[in-house]
């Protein structure tokens, strides 16, 4: 039986959710699955697991410095494992930028890695103001007036499409 690890990075915990989505198709089809927060992920050895499944959050702009911190130390052994990768973003709620190959966060982020993953995904995230810190809203809400998408302080929109996540995560258990 494989086993999987799932690291993920999250703010607002929409990655978290994803990969939970993962986990539990990963474990539907027979396979073990561990999710591990990418600030545990010291204590974590991939010898342990026979595929490696990063999911990580975009936030203004940026994945987190900790994910491309592990991939640094553990690039060797990822390179010799069935890997996969997706990114959260709300930039991926467009249609034209819902792609790997399309996205602007996934491009940039393997312009900073030589980790080339078997899989790679992108994944629209959830818009949540009311949950918000004050600064957060109003960066978001100026981010989302010039990118024309949701400005109203009270919505909460998941752009999210799980059946896409789905299909993600039975490609990640024929890996």
């Amino acid at each position: 039986m494989a086993s999987v690890l799932i690291l993920y990075s999250t703010t607002d915990g929409q990655t978290l959710r994803i990969c939970q989505r993962v986990q539990q198709r990963i474990v539907a089809a027979g396979q073990e699955a561990a999710l591990v927060s990418i600030d545990d992920a010291a204590s974590v050895s991939l010898d342990r697991f026979d595929k490696v499944v990063i999911g990580a959050r975009i936030r203004y702009g940026k994945h987190q410095p900790q994910v491309f911190a592990f991939i640094r130390k553990h690039l060797d052994r990822l390179q010799s494992m069935p890997t996969a990768f997706f990114s959260v973003n709300i930039v991926a709620r467009k249609p034209e930028k819902n792609r790997p190959d399309t996205n602007p966060y996934v491009r940039k982020f393997f312009k900073r890695t030589p980790w080339t993953p078997g899989l790679v995904d992108v994944f629209a995230g959830k818009l949540d103001y009311p949950r918000y810190r004050f600064f957060d809203r109003l960066m978001i809400r100026f981010i989302m007036l010039m990118t024309k998408g949701p400005t109203d302080p009270t919505a909460v929109v998941e752009f999210t499409d799980w059946s896409r996540v789905e299909a993600f995560a039975e490609q990640v258990c024929a890996l």
